[in-house]
């Protein structure tokens, strides 16, 4: 590069001639006024025409980016710890200013509601999440972060830390709440899950990883209502809120929220692989959560309605002869249980419980929430191909169904 003087008396580089130069602007590549090309023909440069070389750099860049993006990914699917996070090659523009700014108003209010529990147990320690749902110091948890817990302290958004006493859990809803004293402490505003629709905004806010300086806020929307999983202890959840919301270990216990800022779930699950997360979380309906919560605060204990059953999803060849849309299949009932005193036997499908149709083992027992022990219910039920009613009355659940 030649540094010449200017008029001026400053010094300025003067280009390099075109053949000393590894690009070229576009305008030194279209056709000169007298049918040439700009700085020689085409021909003599060794160049291409002005279309022509933009079409390469466009497929250069594709070309690069798909190289590159590859690359991450195999490089990422040979990696044996599920938290790395691997950089992407790409950077794309974000949401504007003004579409983020409800997450942030969302952020700043909830999340001095958001606490992160230290649990030491026998063989170790862990970590989880808390959500502040009463100004005296309750709070709703997940029933694995402290289960076995020899002591629990809870670290404010603050940073400030506090003594917790586990008041309760109950495992069939993987839902607890611990209690530390003081306050008045900054509490969420729980919302309802009744509502919720597909693809709706939501907000997670956990403390990930027992990282410190706070909770950690991120952005998803509801990818699917109802789900029923089997977690890893062989514990089977129903009614589950998905979300592609990322939840981090860590974040078991935080709060699932809407756009509104409400809390609709206590996040509980993520699904993972043998190369980890999977990108799908999952959350118990703050209704539940709720309930079970105030029970526990109440009493220290939670109570289940039960039929005494063992059953199944019916599969689909099955329902398609029976021309039905689903139902439960008896696999076996206890003898000592309510569905036995009723009459019901194996083999038989339970259609619907009270007028509310029944097409999953989920679904059965979702309608089963809402109703106590000593309750009689309506289940009508078929047998044979034929359909018949049942009243069953409700028992306690048993610590060991």
């Amino acid at each position: 590069m030649e540094f010449v003087e200017s008029d001026d008396g400053s010094p300025f580089r003067r280009p390099p001639a075109l053949d000393d130069r590894l690009w070229r602007h576009p305008s030194e590549l279209g056709p000169a006024p007298d049918g040439g090309a700009a700085g020689g023909t085409s021909a003599r440069r060794g160049l291409v025409p002005q279309p022509t070389v933009w079409a390469i750099a466009v497929a250069a860049a594709v070309g690069a980016s798909v190289l590159t993006t590859g690359l991450v990914v195999g490089l990422d699917a040979l990696r044996d710890r599920p938290h790395q996070v691997t950089p992407t090659s790409v950077l794309l523009p974000g949401p504007p200013a003004t579409a983020l700014e409800p997450f942030v108003a969302i952020a700043e209010r909830v999340r001095p509601a958001i606490t992160q529990l230290k649990v030491a147990r026998e063989g170790g320690r862990g970590s989880g999440s808390g959500v502040l749902f009463r100004e005296d110091g309750h709070l709703l948890t997940n029933a694995h972060v402290v289960a076995g817990a020899s002591a629990v302290t809870v670290a404010l958004s603050s940073g400030r830390e506090l003594a917790g006493r586990v008041v309760g859990t109950d495992p069939v809803t993987d839902t607890a709440v611990v209690k530390v004293d003081g306050g008045p402490f900054p509490i969420a505003e729980l919302g309802t899950a009744a509502d919720l629709k597909v693809g709706q905004a939501t907000v997670a806010i956990g403390s990930p990883l027992a990282l410190v300086g706070g909770p950690s806020v991120t952005v998803g929307v509801v990818s699917a209502l109802h789900r029923s999983l089997r977690t890893r202890t062989e514990q089977s959840l129903f009614d589950m809120i998905q979300t592609d919301t990322p939840i981090f270990p860590g974040s078991s216990g935080g709060a699932l929220l809407d756009s509104k800022g409400r809390v609709i779930g206590i996040t509980t699950a993520v699904l993972l692989s043998e190369s980890g997360a999977e990108g799908l979380g999952f959350a118990t309906p703050i209704d539940v959560a709720r309930s079970i919560g105030d029970e526990l605060i109440a009493t220290g204990r939670a109570t289940h309605a039960w039929m005494g059953i063992e059953g199944r999803d019916m599969d689909g060849a099955t329902a398609h002869d029976l021309s039905l849309d689903g139902g439960v299949l008896v696999a076996a009932t206890r003898p000592d249980g309510p569905a036995a005193a009723a009459g019901l036997t194996t083999q038989d499908v339970i259609l619907s419980v009270n007028g509310k149709d029944v097409v999953t083992m989920g679904a059965l027992v979702v309608s089963l929430r809402s109703q106590r022990p000593g309750d009689v219910v309506t289940v009508e039920v078929m047998r044979d191909r034929q359909r018949m009613t049942m009243r069953v009355t409700l028992a306690e659940r048993p610590a060991n169904p």
